[in-house]
């Protein structure tokens, strides 16, 4: 059930919204039976909707997730001159159709939201455009680094004027052309630090085709975040006629190319959303099967059911039914996902998480409630996410009676015996994953209070009643 809160004290209006809806998180009075319907990759949504606008031909993309993130882009896109059309029969359905003169819409302004794929892709196709785009967002995005992807297109000869704190949105974007785009014959050499998140090399290659000598782009930092995204962004870009390549590690060669995606391209499930559903089956024990889980992917979720294997779940794939209910047809690549569970849940020791970062909150609400210390590490990044999600969690596992502490790239967690966790009230800093996190503690910890369940409309339109579904 819902309620509402409209005061509170002692906290930041950073952290939480001060009218947020209080959620009474169910907690699990049995073994779970359930077949969860994920909804489409938020990651891949953004990424096919960004290659659909840089093409030259409508796309139809189906299976698109509808959340807040990727209607954030559409209508960013839509500011840009590109048209996103839901198909009115099924809202999952999106055509795109490019601007016709490959010349974006200046003199707009782009709202970014809390949408880190928006806030950092977008910009790149204000080189694009044919005057000044400007870009804003939600008051916690000011929070977010944009830097280095905004350094980049720079060097690229775009001017970047800051409307607040220079490296933060809000900011405007001048290209260095109108109309016409940058670069000469030769390829465009940009060099940045992009330790802090992998989207700001990701949010450079995707217009490095575009550019007519084409990209090389070298990371100068010593780390290199969630390589698996990079990975998916150029998988994505060379299916779409591209040609990137990665000659050594930390450098990328864009070749200059057209641009067309397949007319119809199906979006695969989020597998990092499945993350929660998928946990549950640990806490409580029992079974969860994820339907259209793909046999081979770019998603970091992808290694999730190592993971779970490895925290004492049995993990097998089935072939995936067709049914009439199903949204997307199943696929010929993909498979049943069955994760089942005796409810024990094994610590992980040192973990690094360096490739599935996004999945550290629900990592992590499990190791909360294993049987030893866990510390997951290669995860410093997480700081720039939403919130600061290394900080974020450790509040939150304290605030429920377990111990835990930031490491400098990390997060170390000791569980005491599950009756010693208490009930709380949990705050969720305006981040999805920190919402699904505290879902997951309250299958197992009676009296969790949720705040602002409905930051996981994000990436799930419709988590609360998703997780009832599963707990029916």
């Amino acid at each position: 059930m819902y309620r509402c809160l409209y005061t509170m004290t002692g906290m930041s209006t950073t952290a939480t919204n001060p009218q947020a809806s209080l959620w009474d998180a169910p907690a699990a009075h049995g073994r779970i039976s359930a077949t969860v319907d994920v909804p489409g990759s938020k990651s891949l949504s953004n990424r096919y909707l960004v290659l659909s606008a840089l093409g030259d031909g409508p796309v139809t993309l189906v299976g698109l997730l509808r959340s807040r993130d990727t209607d954030l882009m559409m209508n960013g896109l839509r500011k840009l001159g590109v048209v996103c059309r839901p198909d009115p029969d099924d809202p999952t359905t999106v055509r795109v159709i490019p601007t016709r003169d490959r010349v974006f819409h200046g003199n707009v302004t782009v709202d970014c939201g809390l949408a880190g794929t928006v806030m950092r892709f977008l910009p790149g196709l204000a080189l694009f455009a044919d005057g000044p785009v400007s870009f804003d967002g939600d008051e916690q995005a000011y929070a977010r680094p944009m830097k280095p992807v905004l350094d980049g297109l720079e060097q690229m000869g775009a001017s970047v004027t800051y409307r607040g704190r220079p490296g933060f949105l809000p900011f405007v974007v001048t290209p260095p052309c109108e109309g016409v785009g940058a670069g000469g014959t030769e390829p465009v050499r940009v060099e940045i630090d992009s330790s802090g998140s992998s989207q700001f090399v990701s949010g450079l290659l995707l217009i490095g085709s575009r550019l007519r000598g084409g990209l090389t782009l070298t990371h100068t930092g010593d780390a290199l975040p969630s390589m698996p995204h990079i990975r998916m962004t150029m998988e994505d870009i060379n299916a779409a006629g591209g040609d990137v390549v990665m000659p050594s590690p930390g450098v990328w060669q864009v070749r200059p190319a057209a641009l067309d995606l397949p007319g119809r391209v199906v979006v695969e499930p989020d597998l990092s959303n499945a993350a929660p559903f998928l946990g549950a089956a640990l806490i409580a024990g029992g079974e969860v099967r994820v339907d259209r889980w793909p046999r081979r992917t770019t998603q970091p979720g992808g290694r999730l059911p190592r993971i779970l294997e490895r925290m004492g779940a049995s993990i097998r794939y089935e072939c995936t039914p067709r049914t009439g209910n199903a949204p997307v047809d199943p696929d010929p690549g993909s498979t049943t996902l069955v994760v089942r569970s005796n409810g024990a849940i094994h610590a992980l020791g040192r973990f690094d998480m360096s490739a599935e970062g996004e999945m550290a909150p629900s990592i992590a609400a499990l190791a909360t409630l294993a049987d030893g210390p866990t510390s997951l590490v290669g995860i410093g990044h997480l700081r720039g996410h939403e919130t600061n999600r290394l900080a974020a969690m450790v509040t939150e596992i304290r605030r429920v009676g377990a111990w835990a502490r930031e490491l400098d790239d990390g997060i170390e967690i000791v569980p005491p015996d599950r009756h010693d966790l208490h009930a709380a009230v949990m705050h969720t800093y305006a981040d999805h994953r920190m919402a699904t996190f505290a879902a997951m503690l309250g299958l197992a910890i009676p009296g969790i209070v949720v705040m602002d369940i409905a930051a996981t409309r994000k990436t799930i339109p419709d988590f609360p009643g998703m997780w009832a579904t599963m707990l029916s």
